[in-house]
């Protein structure tokens, strides 16, 4: 399986591969040598931490030249009056008297707790394409479904605000 990706979002994996294949990988080589240098292995918690924080720097190296390498990449653009990517919506849930706003972004963005919807998520397909004031149905894995109305529609773009996720 490929993943969708922006240009956005592999110019922000490029950049932290490169930062941390610069600056972040050398540090750790360095910690891991004077740890190394402490005497018996076997008993050096330093040597230990060094090991593993070098470990996973080099594990999200590789993650992110993978989700590069396999990336679809897509467009971030879409019709001036329809729900994209990277635009705040506002709508309104089957049964609630609130209104949400949310941001639709790729899956490697997302973040529900900050309103970050990914696109690919019930909500987010149902949501794309949409036009303000129409009411969607959003069926979610297990077969119920929910609807909401699209309410407002601010435009957005990727201005490298909201940052890829880590693990």
């Amino acid at each position: 399986m490929n993943n969708e990706l922006t240009r956005g979002d592999i110019r922000k994996m490029q950049e932290e591969i490169d930062y941390r294949l610069s600056v972040v990988r050398p540090k750790l080589m360095e910690d891991l040598q004077a740890a190394r240098a402490m005497g018996d292995l076997s008993e050096n918690f330093e040597y230990k931490t060094a090991k593993r924080e070098l470990g996973k720097c080099n594990s999200r190296i590789r993650y992110l030249k993978r989700m590069i390498s396999t990336a679809h990449v897509i467009s971030d653009r879409s019709a001036a009056d329809e729900v994209g990517l990277y635009d705040r919506v506002e709508i309104l849930s089957e049964g609630d008297d609130e209104t949400e706003w949310i941001q639709l972004v790729t899956t490697l963005r997302q973040n529900v707790l900050k309103g970050l919807i990914s696109r690919e998520s019930p909500l987010g397909r149902a949501l794309l394409g949409q036009k303000a004031g129409q009411q969607v149905t959003v069926t979610v894995d297990d077969g119920s479904s929910y609807w909401v109305r699209i309410l407002t529609i601010e435009k957005g773009t990727d201005d490298g605000s909201v940052p890829i996720n880590r693990f």
